[in-house]
């Protein structure tokens, strides 16, 4: 399992709405946005579902997973995806333990718990 998800009882733009209000109680801000669908209708002239990757920083989190392994900025920041699905909504969020654990390096493993911590309440209180 490498995800943390939920399926939600709201409209899709209310989902990204409350999903980055509760990023940002956590500490989190949104370096990047993907609008999946109008990326694809745009290169390459398909229809798919609504769906939009957050990329998401905790500043002094990256700040202490860099100073523990540089490389580690291969993995962020951590992605949250909404999307719809036969007219369901369905938020979810990279297990930074998961994504980290292919890294040895015992350092991370602290950082990716409280990180995956905070990432899975923003989840539950959207």
């Amino acid at each position: 399992m490498y995800n943390y998800n939920k399926q939600l009882d709201m409209k899709f733009e209310e989902a990204v709405e409350k999903t980055r209000e509760e990023l940002k109680k956590e500490g989190f801000g949104v370096l990047t946005e993907i609008d999946v669908k109008a990326t694809l209708k745009k290169k390459i002239n398909v229809d798919f579902d609504k769906y939009i990757i957050l990329g998401a920083c905790n500043p002094s989190f990256a700040h202490k997973a860099l100073l523990a392994e540089k490389e580690i900025g291969l993995m962020l920041p951590c992605n949250v995806i909404i999307y719809e699905d036969k007219e369901k909504v369905t938020v979810s969020a990279i297990l930074p333990t998961t994504a980290m654990g292919m890294v040895d390096n015992p350092a991370l493993e602290e950082i990716a718990e409280e990180v995956e911590s905070k990432l899975k309440k923003v989840i539950d209180n959207v």
